[in-house]
């Protein structure tokens, strides 16, 4: 099954074009390489040859070449850019591949399209693992680039500055998660730390439900910490981590304001989960995410 991604970018056909055909701007934006660079052509009645390389962590670097094929356009303004890529590369799980970018001008906007496949090296080996992991993380990958580039045509967001608030906020989001995770698995329903007993008792718990209370808690720590990770992208549950966090350390303050003067108390660590939530509200604007693209064609 082929690649396929859609977008609908509120911008011009000339702008989608010029920031997707021109290398070192196509390079900004695009998640799958690190640099493309057109190779000389004798004359413009050839196809254009162009090479690329991606960079996949740990100083390898994998690279290919390609060609446009074909460009087309269409008496209702619509273009179509077909090329063919293929890598020499043993490190390259593609071998060889093809594809299209369609722009059609829609109201409002214009509708960017792209479908693409491959064949794969490392026979059934490389079939399995393209399957399993390489090909969704590539669908994934080209969604989350277009939605990159839309940003950058609506909203003027430098695409590095897209990138960069999308670590900030995947740290700040996968940070507040792990908290509650293990705050709510270790001391609460493996260890059943003594201080949790203690604090529950002095908030008025009776001894005989501290037992049910603290598994309680530790369920609810553990459901919004799963809730921060598979909700990604609602903001709210940073909203409603502050007044958690906020509430805590008051009802702390109240019941055992002696824990407030431990080492490792409840009032630096509710604080740096409050400042990672509110880094992660600030940091979430603008941040570019595969769920704006269609990644099946209408009717598919």
């Amino acid at each position: 099954m082929g690649i396929y991604v859609e977008i609908l970018i509120r911008g011009t056909i000339d702008e989608v074009w010029r920031l997707t055909q021109t290398p070192k701007l196509h390079e900004r934006w695009d998640l799958r390489f690190s640099s493309i660079d057109y190779m000389p052509r004798p004359d413009t009645s050839r196809p254009q040859r162009f090479q690329y390389s991606t960079r996949i962590g740990f100083g390898i670097v994998v690279k290919g070449e390609g060609e446009t094929s074909a460009v087309r356009y269409s008496p209702d303004g619509a273009r179509t850019s077909s090329l063919m890529f293929w890598s020499d590369d043993p490190k390259s799980l593609i071998l060889t591949g093809s594809g299209y970018w369609r722009y059609e001008p829609v109201g409002g906007g214009v509708r960017f399209i792209t479908g693409y496949d491959y064949k794969t090296r490392f026979g059934a080996l490389g079939r399995a693992f393209d399957a399993i992991v390489f090909r969704p993380l590539l669908g994934w990958a080209t969604a989350w680039s277009f939605d990159r580039l839309r940003l950058w045509i609506e909203e003027s967001a430098e695409p590095e500055g897209s990138l960069q608030r999308a670590v900030i906020y995947a740290i700040a989001r996968v940070s507040v998660a792990f908290v509650f995770l293990y705050h709510g698995l270790v001391p609460k329903l493996v260890r059943f730390d003594q201080d949790e007993q203690h604090l529950m008792l002095a908030a008025g718990v009776a001894s005989r439900f501290v037992p049910a209370v603290l598994r309680g808690v530790g369920i609810a720590e553990m459901t919004l910490g799963a809730l921060l990770l598979l909700a990604w992208r609602a903001r709210w549950l940073f909203a409603v981590t502050i007044l958690l966090m906020v509430a805590a350390i008051g009802g702390v303050a109240i019941t055992s304001p002696e824990y407030l003067v431990r080492a490792f108390n409840p009032v630096t660590l509710n604080a740096l989960v409050i400042a990672l939530s509110a880094i992660g509200l600030l940091a979430s604007r603008n941040v570019p995410t595969s769920r704006t693209c269609l990644r099946k064609k209408a009717g598919a």
